[in-house]
């Protein structure tokens, strides 16, 4: 059950950082806020040193660790931030469940990997629930305009699952700690430029300051590790279904902290996307299996 109880958590993590986002966004720029969520948790790696000081470089691999950084979270976030400006937290959070068969598809394409007809089945139920959620949307403080919002959000996903193969191929030269480290140092110095030239923002203790420094130790840090930890007591194609948690827990935390709201057609809209998910991995042959959550969330 320990395992079963550490991606439970993890999930939580990941879908509590859509609603952390918005919380740092109201008082500082996207970009000081993602600075310094990567600041934050590289400070934390560089705890971690012993472990990091095992990393070995292999000739060649500069373009797929350059890829798999620009990807995420470079590109990745710059979209996802671009997407909480214009949608709610619990309809971004609930893109998060068409990552699986994008990876899948992408998988398909450029790795040659089997993909069932269930999993395009599931894939084109999934993107059929989540143009229901877009136009189902009704503009209100919590989302300016749901269907920009959204769509940003799903280039988000896009480059997460780029992000998830330059990971498969990466993952078996080099050790996840270091990968994901590699992603907070890069994501520092993409980042550092771009917050600097919008100005130094006045800092003080509150609840966006209190949402950063959640924001980088226990999502961007806390919650991999957890999540490497599971990994490594069971299956990855079990793992990966825990990911489907995620919006669950995003809309939940979302309604509690946020108070935002969800229609009826929007709800059905999810159960369509989730049922989409489950239907595209359902059947998928055991070697097409793809990393379903970015580590760096």
């Amino acid at each position: 059950m320990l395992p079963v109880l550490l991606l439970l958590v993890a999930t939580m993590l990941w879908g509590s950082s859509y609603i952390a986002l918005k919380i740092a966004f109201a008082e500082y720029s996207p970009m000081w806020v993602i600075f310094l969520r990567m600041l934050i948790a590289s400070i934390c790696f560089l705890a971690m040193w012993k472990g990091l000081n095992k990393f070995k470089y292999k000739k060649g691999d500069w373009k797929l660790l350059l890829l798999m950084s620009l990807a995420e979270p470079c590109l990745y976030f710059i979209f996802e931030a671009m997407a909480l400006q214009y949608t709610s937290a619990a309809q971004a959070g609930m893109i998060t469940a068409v990552l699986p068969p994008i990876a899948a598809v992408l998988a398909y394409i450029f790795l040659q990997e089997r993909m069932a007809s269930t999993a395009k089945l599931g894939l084109g139920v999934a993107f059929g629930g989540l143009i229901w959620l877009s136009l189902a949307a009704e503009a209100n403080e919590h989302a300016l305009n749901p269907l920009l919002g959204n769509t940003l959000e799903l280039i988000a996903m896009a480059c997460s699952a780029v992000y998830c193969l330059c990971l498969k191929k990466l993952s078996t030269r080099y050790t996840p700690l270091v990968l994901t480290a590699l992603q907070a140092f890069s994501g520092s110095i993409f980042f550092m430029p771009l917050a600097f030239s919008q100005g130094v923002p006045d800092f003080h203790p509150g609840p966006a300051m209190y949402a950063i420094l959640f924001l980088g130790v226990c999502v961007t840090l806390g919650a991999y590790l957890l999540y490497n930890m599971a990994v490594a007591k069971m299956e990855l194609s079990k793992a990966t279904i825990f990911s489907n948690l995620t919006p669950v827990y995003a809309i939940g935390f979302a309604y509690l902290i946020l108070d935002e709201n969800l229609n009826s057609q929007q709800l059905m809209a999810c159960g369509l996307i989730l049922s989409g998910v489950v239907l595209g991995q359902a059947r998928r042959k055991k070697e097409s299996v793809t990393p379903a959550m970015p580590v760096c969330e």
